[in-house]
């Protein structure tokens, strides 16, 4: 396993501190990843689920930017042990306060009704070029890419329409994209290790694709960007360390908002899991005034 990924494990392997209390690291990015939180939240819960029982869904809300020099607690409420379901709640704690809050739903797996919406038709991964590639040319423009982009490092990532998150550039795109993903090294089989993966994963140039369509308005040096929550519903089995399409659409943004929803498939064609986001896009500075002036226009 390669150094970046072995780290990103070892990140989300949260250390057990007492009954139902563990602690999480961050990364040295001044910055503290969404993804990370999430994942780390879902791995604490995670350790106090009967085994038999498998992830269904999380719903989750970013409620305070986090510390990243400072570890992360994390507190697990055990809401219901069911025969059925098992239900957890998970709040992470810095300087005494909230940032995180975690919700999810555990079932013994049943069988029954099965049918999945079909995946889209793109190209195959192996003939799309790395988006680890695509950053590495791009940081020579801009060398502050790389505090995230150093992640391609352990995750495969190719972009079917090779657009790239903080890329300066003028132009308008449908909100529309689609990326294949996976571990850049194989995982162990522990099933915890795939699901803190994917929830890693699915934050991903997520929060971008609310703003394809608004060219130089949507540009990074004139949106505040954050996360505000986050939801993923687990459909079937899958491993992260194998090819996953992400397909990804924003099918709206207004007051200051962004929602964005995508769906998880495997190489065969079979839905795996289902992402959705609302973030904040808020306009700054010139940019703000410029969209102000622009509404008074059409009001």
């Amino acid at each position: 396993m390669n150094k970046v990924l072995q780290e990103i494990v070892d990140l989300l392997n949260v250390e057990t501190i007492e009954e139902n209390l563990f602690r999480g690291q961050n990364h040295d990015t001044e910055h503290v990843f969404g993804g990370q939180v999430l994942a780390q939240a879902l791995a604490s819960a995670y350790r106090t689920v009967n085994p038999e029982h498998e992830l269904h869904s999380l719903h989750a809300y970013f409620l305070r930017a986090g510390d990243w020099t400072r570890p992360i607690l994390y507190e697990v409420d055990r809401i219901r042990d069911g025969r059925s379901f098992t239900t957890r709640r998970v709040a992470a704690v810095q300087n005494g306060k909230a940032i995180f809050t975690l919700s999810c739903s555990w079932q013994r797996r049943e069988e029954g009704l099965s049918h999945s919406q079909p995946m889209p038709d793109v190209p195959p991964p192996e003939s799309l070029r790395g988006d680890l590639e695509a950053y590495e040319a791009l940081a020579k423009e801009q060398p502050d890419i790389a505090r995230f982009s150093f992640r391609f490092k352990a995750i495969e990532s190719r972009a079917v329409e090779k657009i790239l998150m903080m890329d300066r550039n003028d132009k308008e795109h449908p909100p529309v994209k689609h990326t294949w993903l996976k571990t850049r090294d194989p995982l162990p089989d522990n099933p915890e290790v795939h699901l803190a993966l994917l929830a890693y994963m699915s934050d991903l140039d997520f929060m971008s694709t609310s703003m394809l369509p608004h060219g130089r308005n949507a540009s990074r040096d004139s949106i505040r960007g954050a996360s505000l929550d986050h939801a993923i519903w687990f459909h079937r089995p899958f491993r992260a360390d194998e090819w996953l399409l992400f397909a990804k659409e924003s099918p709206n943004a207004s007051g200051a908002r962004g929602f964005v929803r995508g769906h998880f498939f495997n190489r065969t064609g079979e839905l795996v899991a289902t992402a959705a986001q609302e973030c904040l896009i808020r306009p700054v500075g010139k940019n703000r005034d410029r969209l102000a002036a622009i509404a008074a226009e059409k009001s």
